[in-house]
């Protein structure tokens, strides 16, 4: 069964020390063999590897792999679809940013995290943001896609992600560098589920903080959505996060600040994205995209992060005393849409009209001189 607050403490200390055996076997394989590149380029032209796709252009043992990786989690169901989907009938804008600002830098709060990211080419970094945000961006917007959970085509973008864990293994293993003893296993499946945790309930907890409101229902799709990313990614069915969204809320709050922390490895990558996106949309937007992160993950963990401080902070808090500066600022920057009298949520509406424009950002990171395709490594820093 899947993870729950009375065995999560003892269950993320084993997973902290596992990967996934059939996934790095297969790329300790490529990666020997020096066909990383070649897959990449399938994994760039093959547009979706779901059930009944072709596989003959890839190497036996890859499509094998697939095959093997097309499973649904062991308790899916229609109903569990059909919740997922209902979630993203109604926030997948939203989230899908959050997710961009607030999960990529939440994940960056994780030490072991932050450092596997900095040290691995271009996933961390200088060049990494914009890299990881295109990538990503993959994930969040084929999760929202109508059918995505019923075609296949989820599955075989989460796989491929799957895959590019299994090569971080792979090249810190090969390198010498790792700290096995501090840090257990490269992308653990410990690593795996927290990220997943950070990219649901605390999303949701995020969406809370803005004064959106996410029914229990619509709560409970999204962490339908998370369960089944979380097996794709391959995860065993006892480190799965479950799809009760009070009970992963729970693990989560638990556990966070064991799992977070400021580190000189978190701060840097935080300080490159929000340069990613102050280069990309310019400071006076990318100031509004600060401020929500700010509110959606609370000063606390935003002062962890780097996350600075701005004239927006205090406007972007619901019901704050300084909502005023929202609709001169904010107002100002997204078209007056922030126009709102005292009493009511004044970023709501800001929030609206910043998706759809962080949705354009995902867009033109998937689609300018970013590859919006997971890329395996050939070797550690190899800048890919």
């Amino acid at each position: 069964m899947p993870l729950t607050t009375a065995n999560a403490v003892a269950e993320m200390e084993a997973a902290s020390k596992v990967g996934d055996p059939a996934a790095d076997a297969l790329v300790s394989d490529l990666i020997d063999n020096r066909e990383v590149d070649g897959v990449n380029h399938l994994f760039r032209t093959v547009n979706k590897l779901g059930p009944g796709q072709d596989l003959s252009r890839l190497p036996e043992r890859l499509a094998q792999f697939l095959r093997d990786a097309e499973a649904p989690p062991p308790d899916w169901s229609d109903a569990d679809v059909n919740a997922a989907e209902g979630f993203f009938d109604h926030h997948h804008g939203e989230a899908s940013m959050l997710q961009g600002t607030v999960g990529l830098i939440g994940t960056y709060l994780s030490p072991t995290g932050a450092f596997t990211l900095r040290s691995t080419g271009r996933l961390g970094g200088v060049e990494g943001p914009g890299r990881r945000l295109s990538q990503s961006s993959r994930l969040f917007i084929d999760m929202g896609k109508r059918n995505a959970m019923r075609d296949g085509s989820l599955a075989a973008t989460v796989t491929k992600v799957r895959l590019v864990h299994a090569s971080v293994r792979q090249l810190h293993k090969k390198s010498g560098e790792w700290d096995y003893a501090t840090w257990g296993e490269p992308v653990s499946q410990k690593y795996t589920t927290g990220a997943s945790c950070v990219f649901s309930t605390q999303i949701l907890q995020g969406m809370k903080n803005l004064g959106l409101h996410v029914s229990k229902d619509d709560a409970h799709g999204f962490m339908c959505a998370w369960h089944y990313v979380n097996h794709y990614l391959g995860t065993p069915e006892k480190w799965l996060l479950p799809k009760n969204a009070d009970e992963v809320e729970a693990v989560w709050n638990a556990q966070r600040d064991t799992e977070w922390k400021k580190t000189d490895d978190g701060v840097f990558m935080t300080a490159q994205a929000i340069k990613f996106y102050r280069d990309l949309v310019g400071p006076g937007a990318s100031d509004a995209y600060i401020a929500l992160t700010r509110v959606a993950l609370t000063d606390k963990y935003a002062d962890m992060a780097g996350v600075p401080r701005s004239p927006l902070d205090i406007a972007g808090k619901p019901l704050a005393a300084g909502h005023g500066l929202v609709s001169n600022t904010a107002g100002g920057l997204f078209g007056g849409a922030a126009k709102k009298t005292v009493g009511v949520n004044p970023y709501k509406e800001i929030l609206g009209v910043a998706s759809k424009a962080f949705n354009e950002v995902e867009r033109y990171a998937m689609t300018h001189d970013q590859d919006d395709q997971p890329q395996m490594h050939q070797e550690l820093h190899d800048n890919r």
